[in-house]
């Protein structure tokens, strides 16, 4: 999808119903005493009876993104009392209040005589009768799903005072085939399963792939004709090009914050070392020479910080280092089990929290510290889980979850406090996600 065309929307607010905003009761996230917010949703309606089907697929899309957040309990509708034939006139808030609904969501869809697809929404607070917020969009109808994850997102960040994450994307790699003969692709998803798109072919592995800050690019590395190399490739052209000729084995890419840098590792005989790559002047610069293996950097939202995985100290533990290079400080310490091993360390969008892949007793742990070490909280565990990446309000974590046996992994998302463990769709085995920073908000 050409992302620029989509944007040509307008998008602007509507008038206020119900004598002008409040502000909503926000959404407390405790972990032991939470309870989902009752959001009730009413169908949207359709401008003419032809917008039907669009209507009833954006008000389906949008229940189902509040429901799978964890944050949200949408009514079902046919407990609902009243039917919402114009969203032009306030609603009848008894009846709303009767249910439990703290909040209403009502809008239409309307296609417009040049073929593009109007849609509104409003935001209503029952309890006090207040309108929170209602806006209008113009685009082209294939974009109809887009349209309702960016309403999604509105709605989220009214009720919480966070950005939403529902007009995202996940990079991934599918993988198809039997164990000893797996087929894997780079694909690219919604971050509800939906439209599918891949990106290779197959015909050599892929690994490790992430998106750039403005989500129009993905670095990962591919085995291919000997040593395996990390590329770029343009989501909408198509293209790829190798990042650096390096000799030996180049692994574990990732974006800078400003999108100007890639960092990676580069294998060096039995050790590997962390370098960062200028992508306008193709210059490099070596970060850490160890004679150990150093892998996995992720950057600080800021940038001026690197997390990565080393085994300097006899056991892989995660470390955190100037973005420049220097001394590193080491802040996984398992208190319960000293020999437990930690990986694949990356930095929330938010800043405070690193997430990581932590191995003991037989188990593979999903968790959460804050920079410091401090904090450490296990939300997941089991066999075989790994490979966090964190939504782009730093709020969800998605995974994935290989059982072993003959059948293949599976991507899972869970919220940073532990709660609502959810499987995402995939069509098939799934590994390696990593999520995009939120579409709407990137730069054009």
């Amino acid at each position: 999808m050409n992302r620029r065309r989509f944007l040509t929307l307008t998008g602007s607010t509507l008038a206020m119903l119900g004598g002008g905003p409040a502000f909503a009761q926000r959404i407390r996230i405790d972990p032991t005493e939470f309870r989902p917010i009752p959001i009730a949703i009413s169908n949207f309606v359709p401008g003419s009876p032809a917008d039907g089907d669009v209507s009833n697929g954006v008000t389906q899309v949008i229940t189902n993104n509040l429901k799978r957040s964890g944050l949200f309990a949408p009514i079902d509708q046919a407990a609902f009392i009243e039917r919402i034939s114009n969203i032009d006139v306030a609603p009848q808030f008894q009846n709303w209040k009767t249910l439990n609904a703290q909040a209403l969501v009502t809008g239409r869809m309307t296609r417009q005589q040049d073929g593009r697809l109007k849609a509104e929404f409003r935001l209503w607070d029952v309890i006090t009768g207040q309108q929170l917020t209602g806006q209008q969009y113009f685009t082209s109808p294939e974009y109809w799903r887009r349209i309702a994850h960016i309403i999604s997102d509105q709605i989220y960040e009214q009720m919480t005072g966070e950005k939403g994450y529902f007009d995202s994307r996940v990079v991934f790699v599918d993988e198809t085939g039997p164990k000893e003969r797996r087929v894997k692709r780079l694909a690219m998803m919604d971050q509800d399963g939906a439209n599918v798109r891949y990106l290779t072919r197959g015909s050599d592995l892929v690994l490790t792939p992430r998106f750039s800050p403005n989500s129009q690019e993905i670095t990962y590395m591919e085995f291919g004709q000997g040593d395996p190399k990390v590329y770029l490739f343009n989501i909408e052209t198509g293209q790829r090009e190798i990042v650096g000729n390096f000799p030996g084995m180049t692994f574990a890419p990732r974006f800078s914050p400003d999108g100007q840098r890639v960092i990676m590792s580069l294998q060096q005989g039995g050790n590997s070392n962390l370098f960062v790559m200028d992508l306008r002047s193709r210059s490099t610069t070596r970060l850490t020479d160890t004679p150990a293996i150093d892998t996995s950097p992720s950057y600080s939202p800021d940038g001026t910080r690197i997390c990565f995985e080393s085994d300097r100290g006899g056991r892989s533990q995660i470390y955190v280092m100037s973005a420049g290079g220097g001394a590193a400080q080491r802040i996984s310490f398992s208190k319960d089990d000293t020999n437990a091993t930690y990986s694949t360390p990356v930095w929330s969008p938010r800043g405070d929290y690193i997430a990581f892949t932590r191995q003991g007793g037989g188990q593979f742990s999903i968790g959460v510290m804050k920079p410091d070490g401090s904090g450490e909280r296990l939300l997941t565990s089991g066999y075989h889980n790994e490979g966090p990446t964190f939504s782009p309000n730093g709020r969800v974590l998605m995974f994935f979850r290989d059982p072993g046996g003959a059948g293949g992994p599976s991507l899972f998302s869970v919220d940073i406090s532990g709660r609502n463990e959810l499987k995402v769709p995939t069509p098939g085995f799934a590994s390696d996600p990593a999520w995009s920073p939120l579409l709407s908000s990137t730069p054009g």
